[in-house]
C-alpha cells in the first residue's frame, strides 16, 4: 500500500497515465497531467524558500491548483495548513505569525503577511518553473497537514496528521463505501475541512476520479457536472443535500441508475431529507460516517436499508477499533441500559494538537482518542450513538437522544430547524428543551408542535418546553451550536 497521497498519484501517473483523475469548475486532468502540475508546483515552492517541515498557510479554494499546492507541499515535505475559503485576512495573519509560516497563499493576498503571494501570482510562477526531477517521496510518520478546527465547543486547535493518518482514513472510505476503481466522485464540500479532503485522498488512493465543485447552488453547473464526467457518486454535509433537494425538486431521480453511493456527515441528517432522497434514488446506497477531525471516518452506516435503527451510526470502519468507556476510560461491555462514552483506537488517529500537550492529554493516551459521545452496542453489533455527554437527557434514568427528538419536530409542517437540550427538573433529574425557528414568531405554536410530537415520541421523549427562537445556531457545515442554546 502507498504511504502518502502524492506517492499514489505518481504510482497511477506511470500506470494509468490518461486517466481522468481530478476536475474542477473550469478544467480536467488526467493522472499524468496532474503529476506533471504537483511537480511544477513544488519546483517553484522550493524557489521561494519553502523547504522541509515548513509549514505553508494556504486560503481553501475547490481547485485543481489548490490540491496540487498540497501535494505538491507533501512531495518536498513542507506541511499544509488549510484555511476556509474569505476567511478574515487578520486570521489568516494570527495563525502564519503563530505557525511561522514560510508561505502565505490566498486569494486577494491582504493580510499584510511578508511572505503571502495571491494564487494568481503563485499560479503564474508554476507556469514558468520546470518539473521538479529530484525528489524523496514522503514516508509514513511524516507531519503531512495540520487542520484547525473551532468544532462546537468554541476552542480553536491544530490537529496534526500524518501520511499514515491519512492513508488509513482512505482505507476507512474505500472499503467503507465498497468504492471501485472506475469511481467518479462529486466533492463540493469544503477543502480546508477534513470531511471533503478525506474523501478525495481515498478516490487518489484508490486511483478513481473526483470532480470538485465549489458550490452547490449553481445547479446548472451541478448537474452538468454530473453528466459531463459520468458521476458515480458523492460526497455531501446534510445542508447541502437539502439545498439540492430544495432547489432541484425531483431533478436528482434522473441519475438513479447512475449513483452508486452518496456519503453524508458532518452532521445530521433530517428525516424528511433522507425519506426524499431514498424515494428519489433508492439503488442508491447512503452512508454516513461518524468521526472527528482527530480521529475521522471511524464507524459508518449503510442508512437506507430496511428497518434503519434509530440513532445508529452502524459497524467500526477497517482500521478503527471502538471502544465504550466508563468516566475513569475503562472499557465496559456497554448495552442500552449500560451505555458510556465512545472512544477509537487505530492508524488514522491523530498525534496531537499543535503546540497543546494539555488538550493533547485530555484527549489522546496511549494512541487512543477519547470522546464525549455517549454510546452502546446493541445485540447485532451496531454502535448506538445518543448525544455528546451533558446533551443527553437523562429523564428519570431514562437516557433520551436530543437527535431523535430533533429530527421528530422536523418533520412538522412550519418548522424550519430546531434544537433540543436537557434542562433540570426537581421531579425527573432533566428534561427536554426544544427550540424551534419558525418563518416568524407569529407562526410559532408551541401546543400544536406538542400535540404533533406526542403521536411521533415516548411520552418521557416529549419537551416540557417549546420555545421560538430567531435562528438555530450551527457551524458552517451545519453542526449544531448547542452550547448556544444553553
Amino acid at each position: 500500500m502507498f504511504k502518502s497521497v502524492v506517492e499514489a498519484v505518481f504510482s497511477y501517473a506511470k500506470t494509468q497515465g490518461d486517466k481522468f483523475c481530478l476536475a474542477d469548475d473550469d478544467y480536467s486532468v488526467s493522472y499524468s497531467e496532474y503529476a506533471e502540475k504537483i511537480k511544477k508546483t513544488a519546483s517553484y515552492l522550493l524557489s521561494l524558500g519553502v523547504k522541509r517541515d515548513d509549514k505553508a498557510v494556504i486560503e481553501a479554494c475547490q481547485t485543481v491548483d489548490y490540491l496540487a499546492l498540497e501535494l505538491a507541499l507533501q512531495l518536498i515535505g513542507a506541511i499544509f495548513v488549510p484555511m476556509e475559503h474569505n476567511c478574515a485576512p487578520e486570521k489568516i495573519k494570527e495563525l502564519a505569525d503563530r505557525l511561522g509560516a514560510a508561505a502565505v497563499i490566498t486569494v486577494k493576498g491582504e493580510t499584510g503577511y511578508t511572505d503571502e503571494l495571491t494564487f494568481d501570482e503563485f499560479i503564474e510562477g508554476v507556469n514558468n518553473s520546470r518539473p521538479l526531477e529530484d525528489y524523496k517521496l514522503p514516508t509514513g510518520d511524516e507531519i503531512s497537514e495540520i487542520l484547525f478546527s473551532t468544532g462546537t465547543t468554541g476552542k480553536e486547535k491544530g490537529i496534526v496528521l500524518t501520511h499514515k493518518n491519512d492513508i488509513a482514513l482512505a482505507e476507512n472510505v474505500m472499503n467503507g463505501v465498497e468504492m471501485e476503481s472506475d469511481n467518479v466522485e462529486l466533492i463540493p464540500s469544503p477543502l480546508n475541512h477534513s470531511h471533503g479532503l478525506r474523501r478525495y485522498y481515498a478516490n487518489m488512493i484508490k486511483g478513481s476520479s473526483v470532480v470538485v465543485l465549489a458550490s452547490v447552488l449553481n445547479l446548472i453547473k451541478f448537474f452538468g457536472s454530473i453528466e459531463q464526467y459520468g458521476v458515480t457518486a458523492m460526497d455531501l454535509v446534510p445542508t447541502a443535500l437539502s439545498v439540492i433537494l430544495k432547489l432541484s425538486k425531483t431533478k436528482l431521480g434522473d441519475y438513479a441508475k447512475q449513483l452508486r453511493y452518496i456519503q453524508l456527515g458532518a452532521a445530521p441528517l433530517m428525516e424528511s431529507d433522507k425519506e426524499k432522497i431514498c424515494a428519489l434514488l433508492p439503488e442508491t446506497r447512503l452512508y454516513n460516517f461518524y468521526g472527528s477531525t482527530e480521529s475521522g471516518c471511524i464507524v459508518i452506516y449503510n442508512f437506507n436499508v430496511e428497518n434503519s435503527k434509530k440513532n445508529c451510526i452502524g459497524k467500526p470502519a477497517c482500521n478503527a477499533e471502538i471502544l465504550i468507556v466508563d468516566e475513569n476510560r475503562n472499557p465496559i461491555e456497554s448495552s442500552a441500559e449500560n451505555t458510556g462514552l465512545l472512544a477509537s483506537k487505530g492508524a488514522m488517529n491523530m498525534s496531537g494538537y499543535y503546540e497543546d500537550e494539555e488538550e493533547t492529554k485530555a484527549v489522546l493516551i496511549d494512541g487512543i482518542v477519547y470522546t464525549n459521545d455517549v454510546a452502546y452496542y446493541d445485540e447485532d453489533g451496531d454502535i448506538i450513538l445518543l448525544g455528546r455527554q451533558g446533551s443527553v437527557i437523562n429523564v428519570g434514568g431514562k437516557k433520551v437522544s436530543p437527535d431523535e427528538i430533533e429530527n421528530a419536530a422536523k418533520q412538522i409542517k412550519g418548522v424550519i430547524d430546531c434544537g433540543c437540550i436537557p434542562v433540570d427538573d426537581a421531579m425527573l433529574g432533566s428534561v427536554p428543551k426544544l427550540f424551534v425557528q419558525t418563518r416568524s414568531e407569529a407562526k410559532f405554536d408551541p401546543v400544536a408542535i406538542r400535540n404533533e410530537l406526542q403521536g411521533m415520541l415516548e411520552p418521557f421523549k416529549v419537551p416540557k418546553y417549546i420555545v421560538w427562537i430567531e435562528k438555530i445556531p450551527r457551524t458552517f457545515n451545519g453542526k449544531l451550536i448547542r452550547r448556544e442554546l444553553k
